[in-house]
């Protein structure tokens, strides 16, 4: 009974569409792991998204390869993505307008309307840079260090306005 609840359990957990099955997360990091635990974005009484941090051996590291991968679970206009995550941005100090408008204009660019169900990938690579992959297939690149990380900085920083989603991505919250 316990081998028959396991097979279903690894089945269910495999076609879940989250990036633990993801070719992005094996292509790019070295062993790649979990780093804390999935976490859910709320808004309000809406539940957004599920977000999850992976990194070798699961170990995060800001200057080394991670994915963060959010599971959306309602549709949400591509546009409005990248407007929320530049005033996020903003939130946590970012100042330059003239950067922050070219850095909205490349996120208009790549960010497409997410619908329940749709799997978006931020790959920080080697070089520093920022991949965006929707399942498995490059949507684009900045090619801005700055941006990386100020990007991921919205969910990983200290200053995050998600203290708590922070907590469990990193696995501080035992």
């Amino acid at each position: 009974m316990q081998r028959i609840i396991f097979a279903f359990l690894v089945l269910f957990l495999s076609t879940q569409g989250f990036a633990s099955t993801s070719d992005v997360v094996n292509q790019f990091i070295e062993n790649p792991q979990q780093v804390g635990k999935t976490s859910r974005m709320t808004y309000l009484f809406w539940d957004v998204y599920d977000a999850s941090l992976y990194a070798p051996q699961g170990v995060y590291s800001k200057e080394q390869p991670f994915v963060l991968a959010l599971h959306y679970l309602r549709a949400l206009d591509g546009k409005e993505i990248a407007k929320r995550s530049l005033k996020e941005m903003q939130k946590q100090g970012f100042s330059n307008s003239s950067l922050g408008e070219q850095w909205l204009t490349k996120m208009v660019k790549i960010f497409p309307d997410v619908s329940e169900g749709t799997v978006l990938y931020g790959l920080r690579t080697l070089d520093g840079y920022t991949q965006f992959y929707e399942g498995d297939k490059l949507i684009g690149e900045v090619k801005d260090s700055e941006f990386t990380t100020r990007f991921f900085d919205i969910w990983l920083s200290e200053k995050t306005s998600e203290p708590t989603m922070r907590s469990e991505l990193l696995g501080l919250i035992r």
